[in-house]
């Protein structure tokens, strides 16, 4: 068969006509004959948007509030000359009404088709109905309507293609291949039975309409992705991810918040992703094509995951892209920042960043490195004139590999003495690509800092502490210091020897957000990893964000990449991560058995010690043993009841033990429960629990909880 009709088509309506369709039999005549008139009343239209993804295409259908709008817009449009524009699905979408187009707001995305829908047809094969195109639902319209006002049936609708829908009664409406296209399939009569079901109205088809979002945002959430452009096993951008976890984050509040939204008091907390992949390996760093000469043939996907994903963690330790990958990241929080007050102008909530793996380390960083409002600027020192040696321009130029720039440079009388007063944007006003114009920055501040910096010795932000180095001098005599001496390096266009930034970052320079997060969330983060190999010994427990009060460390037990923070800042007490609730309960079913089983029979290994234990008078051994025996039973009852309540006194005791100040006092560390499935085999899950973050409904509420309880509102536990 066809792949049903097309836009654009021009249907015809014959006059009834008396012979019987294929597929009509005398049951449907007498269907006919009880099936008396009906008045006719206008089929009601839904909007739905087409999605494309793997070579498939889907019909999804917009929400109810969000089709009733477009449907106005679509009624008003007529009227005007512009186009209409309307704001769907929280504002995140724009669609153009006169277009039929789906527009991305926050992000890069090709535009999507939309539909006015009110025809819709299946194959037998079929999974779901699709919507037919606006003139062939006109057309089909058309006819239904004639057919009912006349209460006459058997009623054809013939398209261009040679494709008929047949309306035998007002339940059973069919569409059939063209009788020159049967021909050439069809081996038998009977097969001629085989057509596509078509309805009416979305209400006479099974599909799930959303409820919607409330258009009050209480909360604004910005997630930063981790290594490589796909965020899990299905290879789905960090676009699809964070719709997921919004997903599961609206779901939780209607459940989780249900009498505090019903109140008002509650609306809905924004996700928006934030993508900095696309920046480091496009063509503005020729990053990929520099790599891909240098690549061997074999093993070829292998070879091209490696070079698209685990290549950005070593593009992050270098001082090159590294500066690419954190102006990347703070220019699109900041253009979302800007964007989303542009949208929602009476917005008063606070904003909180996500980190993702190597995405929580870059949040890191860069909030390890943000000034408060009242910090000064540090500027460059100006003692003494910058300068780039006697190297000529040519010189310079030829170290960098970056010849073919010379004639832009020359033509602006550029020298380098006035190269090392450039920005970036004066170079990028001269057309330089983003890549060389890092190599030159890089290259002009490592000439230009001052001696002291020239040492290697690493500067660390205040509260955090690498260990003493032991020297000697002269006389061999050893002296400890908190000076971490870096290997001299040769000279190259990226040099390695000056890490003078924060707390052992490489040197660039870190641009500041243009507003102060209230939380930071690290999912899956190899931060205590990487912190350790950089040199440090511990946090100190005063050490906090300069312009963030809050962290949270949030982790899978089996994810590979994730390491804990607690044991950098109190590493004295021996404690255990804080476990995170399961959004239907406080354990899931597997992990109660196994503290249930583990707590009674340990009870019962001490009751029977009792019960064995000698007597110690012969004239009180009955009655001291029935006694210690009652008794320990008794602490075996107690320890069920303990395992069976919604809390237990070690779960209290490690919420009071105060941790250092990154999340005000409180507990940084939060692992979640693994599933029973994923009990049996830790090995076969590793790598799935480092990508399940952005489904896991278990994080969603925690976040939930951590923005709420600041606005003052308490989550409700349903009742299971």
């Amino acid at each position: 068969m066809s792949s049903g009709p097309v836009q654009g088509m021009k249907t015809q309506v014959p006059p009834v006509v008396d012979e019987a369709s294929p597929s009509s039999t005398s049951s449907f005549e007498m269907l006919d004959v009880d099936l008396g008139p009906a008045p006719y009343q206008e089929v009601q239209p839904h909007w739905f948007f087409c999605r494309r993804a793997d070579d498939n295409t889907s019909w999804l259908p917009f929400s109810r509030e969000d089709s009733d709008k477009l449907q106005n817009a679509c009624d008003t449009a007529g009227e005007k000359e512009e186009e209409v524009v309307v704001a769907v699905d929280g504002e995140r979408y724009d669609v153009h009404v006169k277009e039929r187009r789906r527009y991305a707001v926050y992000w890069e995305q090709a535009p999507t088709e939309v539909r006015r829908c009110s025809w819709f047809y299946k194959g037998n094969k079929d999974t779901r109905f699709m919507p037919y195109p606006e003139d062939i639902s006109k057309s089909l319209e058309e006819a239904y309507m004639i057919a009912v006002t006349l209460d006459e049936w058997k009623r054809k609708v013939e398209f261009p293609t040679g494709e008929t829908v047949i309306l035998h009664n007002p339940k059973l409406i069919r569409q059939y291949q063209t009788k020159g296209l049967q021909d050439e399939w069809v081996s038998s009569p009977s097969e001629q039975t085989r057509a596509r079901t078509v309805k009416r109205g979305v209400d006479s088809i099974s599909v799930e309409i959303p409820d919607g979002e409330p258009e009050q945002v209480d909360h604004l959430v910005f997630m930063v992705h981790g290594i490589g452009p796909a965020c899990d096993l299905r290879f789905r951008s960090i676009i699809q991810g964070v719709n997921d976890f919004r997903s599961a984050s609206l779901s939780l509040l209607a459940s989780h918040y249900k009498h505090a939204q019903q109140d008002g008091q509650v609306g809905r907390v924004e996700f928006l992703p934030v993508n900095w992949h696309s920046s480091l390996h496009g063509d503005a760093t020729g990053v990929d094509e520099d790599i891909q000469r240098i690549t061997l043939p074999s093993i070829s996907k292998l070879r091209h995951f490696t070079n698209e994903t685990l290549l950005d963690l070593f593009f992050y330790n270098s001082p090159t892209y590294c500066q690419t990958i954190v102006d990347t990241v703070a220019s699109e929080v900041n253009r979302l920042h800007a964007l989303f007050h542009q949208r929602h102008p009476g917005f008063k909530g606070a904003f909180s960043v996500v980190g993702h793996s190597l995405g929580s380390l870059i949040l890191f960083d860069l909030l390890t490195n943000q000034r408060t409002d009242s910090e000064p600027r540090k500027e460059a020192p100006s003692d003494e004139p910058s300068h780039l040696n006697c190297d000529t321009l040519e010189q310079t130029l030829s170290r960098l590999g970056l010849q073919q720039y010379l004639d832009t440079l020359q033509a602006e009388n550029l020298d380098p003495e006035s190269l090392a007063l450039c920005k970036d944007s004066d170079l990028k006003d001269l057309g330089i690509p983003l890549g060389p114009r890092k190599k030159i920055l890089n290259y002009v501040k490592r000439k230009c800092l001052p001696e002291d910096h020239k040492t290697g010795a690493v500067r660390l932000a205040p509260g955090l502490q690498v260990p003493p180095q032991v020297n000697s001098d002269p006389h061999g005599n050893q002296s400890s210091g908190l000076t971490v001496q870096q290997p001299q390096s040769i000279t190259s266009a990226v040099d390695y020897e000056y890490f003078d930034v924060g707390i052992g970052q490489v040197s660039i320079d870190y641009p500041q957000l243009a507003f102060h997060p209230q939380t930071f969330f690290a999912f899956g983060s190899p931060i205590g990893m990487f912190l350790t190999v950089r040199g440090l010994k511990r946090v100190d427990p005063n050490y906090t964000f300069p312009t963030c009060k809050s962290f949270y460390n949030i982790y899978h037990p089996y994810d590979p990449v994730a390491y804990r923070i607690e044991p950098m800042i109190v590493s004295d007490v021996d404690l255990e991560p804080m476990l995170i609730p399961h959004h239907k309960g406080r354990k899931r079913m597997h992990l109660e058995l196994k503290d249930l089983k583990n707590n009674v029979w340990g009870s019962l290994r001490m009751a029977w010690q009792a019960f064995a234990r000698p007597p110690v008078a012969a004239a009180s051994s009955v009655e001291e043993g029935e006694t210690t025996l009652e008794r320990n039973l008794e602490e075996t009852q107690a320890v069920c009841e303990e395992a069976e309540s919604p809390g237990s006194a070690e779960e209290t005791e490690q919420t009071e033990i105060k941790v250092g100040m990154l999340n005000g006092g409180r507990r940084i560390d939060y692992v979640l429960q693994e599933k029973p499935i994923e009990s049996f085999n830790e090995y076969l899950f590793a790598i799935q629990s480092h990508l399940g973050y952005w489904e896991s409904e278990d994080t969603a509420l925690l976040l939930l909880k951590e923005i709420y309880d600041k606005l003052g509102v308490a989550f409700e536990q349903p009742q299971q």
